[in-house]
């Protein structure tokens, strides 16, 4: 990576409005947490690679560890993490367990960054 230098101001000084302006507005402490806790749910390949092959279309975990080349165990912790942050949904049909993306907004999100990295 290039390194980047970052700009500053040649002397401190604080435009009180819009610093007031934006307090106001900013979101409480614990959503930001629990929004920087979601995000760090993308910071992991393998789950990436997961919400990759959902954006195609529902899955087995038989099938997802075959397309992964990875264990049913693997796979199925990594799942249990997305649950739990409501990226994926299961439904159950007989003996299969399948997992599909929770909302059109995880597919929006994973357009987005695919998007942004390709620029």
């Amino acid at each position: 990576m290039e390194k980047i230098e970052v700009e500053h101001c040649d002397y401190v000084h604080v435009h009180d409005e819009i610093v007031k302006d934006v307090r106001e507005h900013m979101p409480a402490v614990e959503e930001l947490q629990e929004l920087a806790d979601f995000f760090k749910v993308f910071g992991d390949s393998t789950r990436i690679r997961i919400l990759c092959i959902l954006l195609q279309g529902e899955m087995c975990v038989c099938d997802l560890a075959q397309t992964l080349d990875m264990t049913q165990s693997a796979i199925s912790h990594q799942l249990r993490v997305l649950k739990q942050m409501k990226l994926v949904a299961n439904r159950r049909e007989g003996k299969t367990v399948f997992y599909s993306l929770a909302d059109g907004h995880i597919k929006t999100i994973m357009n987005q960054g695919m998007e942004h990295i390709r620029e």
